[in-house]
């Protein structure tokens, strides 16, 4: 583990509440198409990591399949069994897991390998419990960025925050269709593929502002760090920017995109 890793484990410790409200409804768009890389479907065993709040592991579980739902944080996992009570509950986090080599027909991880320090070795422990034929998918976010992740770089441009946690340089890996096909290809993977998707997610303004309010992410991190005072002023941007972003019902209409990335294991 890095201290990367540590940080990650601190900013989730205990949110799981907190990411149900707010990021984990961005998160649920590409699932179906995670799953369909992955060749999920009636009878199939499929590892889930990261699984959060269960959104994965519960349209994996609706399509028939055997589902493996592994988190760190034990907040997530709790949530999870309620969304998936048939799934076998794991607590443990990338690159280690305590799942046997070729034990599941495929394994995914939804917007997990930008949350590791060590994005290879996290792809390559994916491959390890993939049996010979099945398949590995995962999704990140791209770089640059698109509107909904600029949002928040707007509202906390010039606020100091020190040093912010960051995966290794020889650890990371570009945020692009090329970056992502090329760690999966590194991990061993064939038939690699990478698409972006896009769309446009929508959200009260109050429950997309909870998630760095309860201290998620690094808008979580930046904002902990800040006096009340500055806390408010930050809460008045966000709003200000946020009005050029709102529908006529007044909820947030912010596009946004994903890299969704496959592979086979030989």
């Amino acid at each position: 583990m890095t201290s990367f890793d540590d940080h990650e484990r601190d900013r989730w410790a205990g949110r799981a509440e907190a990411y149900r409200r707010s990021f984990a409804l961005l998160c649920a768009y590409p699932v179906d198409a995670l799953l369909d890389a992955a060749a999920v479907g009636p009878g199939g065993r499929v590892l889930d990591a990261g699984c959060g709040t269960g959104t994965v592991a519960a349209r994996a579980a609706g399509r028939g399949a055997t589902v493996v739902a592994v988190d760190a944080e034990a907040s997530m996992l709790a949530l999870a069994r309620r969304a998936v009570p048939d799934a076998r509950p794991v607590r443990a986090a990338l690159p280690r897991l305590p799942v046997a080599g070729a034990a599941v027909d495929a394994a995914v991880a939804n917007f997990v390998v930008n949350h590791v320090g060590d994005p290879a070795a996290a792809v390559a422990e994916l491959r390890r419990t993939v049996r010979p034929g099945g398949r590995v998918a995962v999704t990140t976010w791209p770089y640059p960025q698109p509107p909904l992740q600029a949002l928040w770089g707007a509202v906390f441009a010039g606020v100091a925050g020190g040093d912010l946690p960051r995966v290794p340089a020889d650890r990371d890996f570009a945020r692009t269709e090329a970056g992502l096909a090329g760690l999966l290809v590194r991990a061993g993977l064939t038939d690699v593929r990478c698409a972006t998707l896009t769309w446009t997610h929508r959200a009260d303004p109050d429950d997309w502002w909870s998630g760095p309010a309860s201290g998620l992410g690094v808008p979580g991190l930046l904002l902990q760090r800040q006096s009340p005072a500055v806390r408010d002023r930050l809460r008045r941007r966000y709003d200000e920017l946020g009005a050029a972003h709102r529908d006529d019902d007044g909820r947030l209409a912010l596009p946004t995109a994903a890299l969704l990335a496959s592979g086979a294991v030989g």
